[in-house]
C-alpha cells in the first residue's frame, strides 16, 4: 500500500478555477460568456459532445474504467472513492446553491441545446466534477514515472467540462467550480483508497469481488436508463459489452486460483 502525500501547492491549485468563476460570476460575465463558448464549439458534432458529456457520467466513467479491475485494481479503487466522494460532494452543493441553468435564464433558440430541458441547480457542473475527480485519481495514484503519460486525463476531463456548455447544460462557472471541487474529490478519494491494502485488491479477495458486483448493476443501469442523452445509446450498448468481457475475464480469474 503506497502513502500518498499531497503538498500545500496541490491543495491550493483547485482555488484557482474557482475564483475564476467567481470572477465571471460576480463580474455581470455569466452570459456572455457561455453564449460565446456554445457558439463556438458548435463547429464539433453533437455526437462528439455527447459522448463527452458520457465521460462524465458515474456509470458511463465507472463501465469505461472497469477493465482496471484487472489490469490496475489500485487505479480502479482510488478512481471509485473518488467517485463517490464527487456524487455525494454534487448531491450535496447543487441543492444548496440551486442556480438556474440557461435554458431558465436565456430565451428559448438563443443557444444551441441538446437533450431534455434542464433548469435548475446548475452549480457546480457535476459531469465536470466527476470527470476531474476520476482524472486526480488515477493520476496520483500512479507511479511517479508514469505520470507524465496521464497528462492527456486533465485535458479529456476539460473536454468533459467544457460538452456541458456545448449541449447548453452549464454555465462556465459551473464548469470552472466542478472541475476545482473535482480535483480535490479526487485527492481525497486517493488519501481513501491507501486504506486498502494490496493483498486485498486480488482477484480472489472480497473488495474485487464487490466491484464486480458493482459491474453487473451497472450494466442493469446502462441497458435500462439514458445516461444524459439518446446520442449516448450506443456508448451505453459499447459499455456493457466492455463490462461483461471483463466480467467473464474476472470469473476466469477466480476459477483459475481455485485451480
Amino acid at each position: 500500500m503506497s502513502n500518498k502525500n499531497f503538498s500545500l501547492a496541490a491543495w491550493l491549485l483547485p482555488l484557482l478555477p474557482i475564483v475564476l468563476a467567481c470572477v465571471i460570476y460576480f463580474g455581470d460575465l455569466q452570459t456572455s460568456s457561455f453564449l460565446l463558448i456554445n457558439h463556438l464549439t458548435q463547429v464539433v458534432p453533437d455526437t462528439i459532445w455527447a459522448f463527452l458529456t458520457y465521460l462524465g457520467n458515474g456509470w458511463g466513467v465507472f463501465a469505461i474504467t472497469f477493465p482496471l479491475l484487472l489490469l490496475a485494481p489500485r487505479l480502479l479503487t482510488a478512481g471509485i472513492f473518488a467517485g463517490a466522494i464527487s456524487a455525494i460532494a454534487s448531491s450535496v452543493l447543487k441543492p444548496f446553491f440551486d442556480l438556474p441553468r440557461p435554458a431558465a435564464v436565456l430565451d428559448e433558440g438563443s443557444f444551441h441545446r441538446v437533450g431534455e430541458l434542464l433548469l435548475s441547480n446548475a452549480f457546480p457542473s457535476g459531469h465536470t466534477l466527476t470527470a476531474f475527480a476520476i482524472a486526480v485519481a488515477l493520476y496520483f495514484t500512479s507511479a511517479k514515472s508514469k505520470r507524465g503519460q496521464l497528462l492527456w486525463l486533465f485535458i479529456l476531463a476539460t473536454l468533459v467540462g467544457l460538452s456541458r456548455i456545448a449541449i447548453g447544460a452549464h454555465w462556465l462557472t459551473d464548469v470552472l467550480a466542478g472541475g476545482g471541487i473535482g480535483f480535490w474529490c479526487g485527492m481525497i478519494g486517493v488519501k481513501l483508497s491507501q486504506y486498502i491494502n494490496d493483498s486485498q485488491l486480488l482477484p480472489n479477495n472480497i473488495w474485487p469481488r464487490i466491484i464486480s458486483i458493482g459491474g453487473v448493476v451497472t450494466i442493469y443501469a446502462l441497458l435500462t436508463q439514458t445516461m444524459d442523452l439518446e446520442l449516448n445509446q450506443p456508448a451505453q450498448y459499447a459499455s456493457v459489452a466492455l463490462i461483461a468481457v471483463t466480467l467473464v475475464l474476472f470469473i476466469n480469474a477466480q476459477t483459475s486460483k481455485v485451480a
